[in-house]
């Protein structure tokens, strides 16, 4: 079952996939990280700083679909 959590506190957002206990992490971009379990499979992203690597994002979305953000 997919998920999102965002805890403003630390300005992250959790992207989960899957359940399952995170053993490792790797940073593929600033900022953001893939969560694995033991057996190397993802079962989350996590974004750091998520309002302003987001930014850009969502801007673009913004320019993209007026109709969806109005």
């Amino acid at each position: 079952k997919q998920f999102v959590h965002y805890d403003r506190e630390a300005d992250a957002i959790s992207l989960y996939v899957r359940r399952g206990h995170e053993e490792k992490f790797v940073e593929i971009a600033p900022n953001v990280s893939v969560e694995l379990d033991a057996k190397g499979s993802v079962i989350g992203v996590e974004i750091l700083n998520a309002s302003k690597v987001l930014r850009p994002f969502l801007k673009s979305l913004e320019k993209r679909a007026p109709a969806y953000t109005q």
